[in-house]
This record gives C-alpha cells, structure tokens and sequence, in this order.
C-alpha cells in the first residue's frame, strides 16, 4: 500500500490533529475530590498531595466557588470527624461535618453537582469501613449504618450518595432506604469495582483512615481479578446503582474497558491519590512535565471508557482546557 498509505498524513498539523482526534477530554467530565474537617478558617496542604488540602466548611464554600468558576460542575465530599469512635457516630449525626458541608455549600454554590462518600473509615478509631465484630468487619450489621448515613446525607441536601465501602448488598439496602425516605431522586455512584491497592496512601494520611489492625483484603478486590469485576458491577447495577465506579484508575484501565463494554449505565473511574502523588512527585522534581504527563494520563482514562473521571487534577486540567 506504500506509499498511497501514508498514516502520518493526518499527524501534519495541529489542526488536523484535532479534526480527527478520537477522544475528547472536558472539563464536564471531572469531579474534584474535597476533604472537610472542622475549625474555622483551615485550608492545610496535605503534604503527600501538594496542591490538595484539608479545608473547613467556610474554606470548602471558598474552594467550591472556585471550582464552579473553572467549569467543574461536582465535587465529592470526605469528612474528617472532630472524634473517631467504633462505629463512626459523626458519619450518622444530622449535624456531622459532611452534613454541614452540604448545607453551606447548597446556601452558596447551590447548582455545583454534591456527591458524598459513604463509609465510615474516616470516621472510625478502628481504621476499617464498618462495625467490627470478633475481629472482622460484620457485612449485615454495617448495612443498616450505610442506610443511615445515606439518608442523613440527604436530608442535608446531597445530590449523589457514593458508597466506598464494598460490603455485599449495600446499594439495595441504600436504594431502599432512600426510596423509603422520600429521596427516590438521590443517585447512587457506587465505587463497584474497589480494589486494594498500595495507591490510597496519601489519601489515608490526609483523612487519618489507616487499618489500626489487618488490612481490607476481605472486602476489597484483589488486584489478580478482572472478571471479578464484572459481576461487582453487575450485582449493583441489578441493586439498583445509577453510575458504577472502578478504582483505581490507571492500574485498572484494562477493567474500565472491561466494564465500560458490559454495563448499560454510567461509569466513573477514580485516578487517586497515589496516582495523582507519583506524576506530582515526579513533576516537582523535573522528571517529567507535569502538565504534559497530566494530561496523558487523563486521556488514558477516558479513552479506556470512563464517561466520569474523579481526579485530585480536576481544577489544573480545567484551566488547560478551558
């Protein structure tokens, strides 16, 4: 066929570059996770995640009027409570820290898209995503608590509830609880396909929600299973999940691909904190270029099949885009 054939005919230019790209990156595309705790004028860098900080209600509210500005229309919302317990009391609380987050949040940037986190690591003394008994997470019991989050979470006004949890069942029980509470219109994003993953890291230091004992290996996927993650999603979808999420992103774009070719509903991929920490590291460092890498790894996730992408660079990659 040479030289008719000639692929580098459309690389020429730019502008013809563009013309025939085959996936599109927008900033609609990004949801940019937040972490609250209490005070009152706080806005911490989280040190393994620079550019990313621990904010209070007043501070969040600032940040959130920023991120609506750069064109991001959701954020989702993590708690760091004023006291850790056995079974997370402040996660339940009408008047827990997520819940007044919500609240001012509504009051100020009332068309910014709210999804909040449903589990209770952070809020925990123990470290794990539900009640422990006999030493190991009780599945049934931490369903009721789920339940209940989730509800309180929608009484403050939440548009999205996400349960990270992976506990067998939770999006059915969520869905009824919710339905039975009159916020039928409340979506679910569930994380479906939750590994365990060595790329949390820095996201437990900046919520403090490191295991004090074991590991989350008995409710977490196992990173040697992809087909596992097919019948996750499944059975939340059949539960009754709106948006179906796999996490992390950039070690799992095979299992993104995967899902994205079987489920019917929307599906989200999170680039977490270890991931975003890695590029940030080695940008700072002058390894790489940081904005170019950015963007590099952005395009792989959603041209792997993420409609929705979940990323600690949401407001850096909205300005290049914009």
């Amino acid at each position: 066929m040479f030289p008719r054939v000639r692929m580098r005919r459309l690389r020429s230019g730019e502008a013809l570059r563009d013309l025939v790209a085959e996936t599109e990156l927008r900033v609609d595309d990004f949801i940019y996770p937040l972490f609250v705790g209490h005070g009152k004028g706080v806005k911490t860098e989280i040190p393994s995640m620079p550019g990313n900080y621990r904010f209070s209600v007043d501070t969040v509210v600032e940040e959130c009027r920023e991120v609506w500005n750069l064109g991001i229309r959701g954020v989702l919302l993590f708690g760091i409570p004023a006291r850790k317990d056995e079974v997370g009391a402040e996660a339940l609380s009408d008047d827990g820290i997520v819940q007044r987050t919500i609240r001012a949040i509504k009051d100020s940037v009332p068309e910014l898209l709210l999804i909040a986190d449903v589990c209770f690591c952070e809020y925990t003394s123990h470290g794990h995503c539900g009640v422990i008994r006999d030493g190991a997470v009780d599945n049934d019991a931490t369903l009721a608590l789920l339940a209940r989050q989730s509800v309180s979470l929608s009484k403050a006004g939440v548009d999205v509830v996400a349960p990270s949890d992976m506990m067998d069942g939770r999006i059915a029980a969520v869905r009824a609880a919710l339905d039975e509470a009159g916020f039928e219109n409340v979506a679910i994003l569930s994380y479906a396909a939750k590994y365990c993953s060595a790329f949390y890291g820095p996201f437990r230091d900046a919520v403090d929600s490191a295991p004090q004992f074991g590991d989350r290996k008995s409710y977490q996927m196992d990173y040697r299973n992809a087909r596992e993650a097919l019948r996750e999603v499944a059975l939340d979808v059949d539960e009754g999940a709106d948006i179906v999420m796999v996490k992390p992103a950039l070690s799992y774009l095979d299992v993104i691909r995967r899902v994205r070719d079987t489920a019917n509903v929307p599906v989200a991929a999170y680039n977490v904190s270890g991931e975003y920490a890695c590029l940030r590291a080695a940008a700072d460092r002058g390894w790489l270029d940081g904005e170019k890498a950015m963007m590099e790894v952005l395009y792989s996730i959603k041209r792997a099949g993420a409609d929705i992408i979940i990323t600690y660079h949401a407001k850096d990659a909205a300005r290049l885009l914009k």
